[in-house]
């Protein structure tokens, strides 16, 4: 006798929302998404499918492919730069298998930028196989192109990938401990200090939405901008606000509430020898916050 669908759906469903949140960087269309391939699992007759995982996978990854065009449309008419939405661990989670996916580099904030500058094929492909570790000849089957073209695309990915973001490893620690630093710097409005933290190429990437006044309208980028910038915003915001330390996409970050509600993500990602800060993420748009879970760990 088949298991019961829902079960084997729930059995599978982490793998899939990682998958699917890779290839779109948003949780409410990756929800939509999860949704979609529910009623395509459910409305089949179980008996038939030989293997649930390939025939869910392969349907989540055609649904987000398709999700694209119209999320690309949405993102052209964004106010300011747009930026995945955070992952966000709760306060005092100990990782566990199922939040593997949360602590892999390829699905940390800077990744998932640069994922965006692939065309969807290429990013579907560089997902499945570089992440997941799918065969050239299983994706074909999923996106039905053939094992050449599949090839072909994961070489491009691949290629463009690297050159915008060298793999590195930076560890967790020394990650979390420069945050902390960056953090007590800016809102400290030591310039002095924030200035020798800084790369001199980094770049401020802040998304608003158009709905928070802490936002750029377009990235910032060179050390001194930076750090002004930094200084005279937190200045501006210093009085009632509690920072948390946070994983976010798998990174130790900084979660800014203010009035116990979320108010920013700031996620700073280091150079390969992890001495200098070369981009600054913060997330300030109210709608890419309201999923972080709150905690009773407080810090700041």
């Amino acid at each position: 006798m088949p298991d019961n669908p829902t079960k084997v759906f729930a059995d599978h469903r982490e793998l899939l929302f990682s998958i699917v949140y890779n290839m779109l960087g948003s949780v409410a269309d990756t929800e939509d998404v999860l949704q979609e391939a529910w009623l395509s699992w459910a409305s089949r007759d179980q008996s038939r499918i030989e293997n649930p995982r390939a025939y869910l996978v392969r349907i989540a990854v055609n649904q987000a492919l398709a999700q694209q065009s119209a999320l690309r449309r949405r993102r052209e008419a964004y106010v300011g730069p747009w930026l995945p939405e955070p992952l966000v661990a709760s306060a005092g989670d100990v990782a566990d298998g199922s939040e593997e996916v949360l602590r892999a580099e390829s699905v940390s904030m800077a990744m998932l930028v640069v994922l965006e500058t692939l065309s969807p094929l290429e990013r579907a492909v560089f997902i499945l196989h570089e992440v997941f570790a799918y065969a050239h000849t299983e994706i074909a089957d999923m996106i039905d192109r053939s094992p050449s073209a599949v090839r072909q695309l994961a070489h491009r990915a691949r290629e463009h990938v690297q050159a915008r973001r060298p793999r590195h490893h930076v560890d967790p620690r020394v990650q979390r401990q420069v945050t902390e630093r960056f953090v007590a710097a800016a809102f400290g409005g030591d310039l002095d200090a924030l200035m020798e933290m800084l790369a001199p190429e980094v770049t401020l990437w802040s998304d608003g939405g158009g709905r928070s006044s802490v936002a750029s309208p377009r990235p910032v980028k060179g050390r001194d901008k930076v750090a002004r910038l930094l200084v005279s915003s937190a200045a501006e915001q210093a009085e009632g606000l509690d920072i948390q330390y946070r994983d976010v996409n798998g990174d130790p970050s900084a979660v800014v509430f203010a009035l116990n509600a979320p108010f920013a993500v700031m996620v700073v990602d280091l150079t390969p020898d992890g001495e200098q800060v070369r981009d600054i993420y913060v997330v300030s748009n109210p709608d890419k916050l309201s999923r972080i879970p709150e905690g009773p760990e407080r810090s700041g």
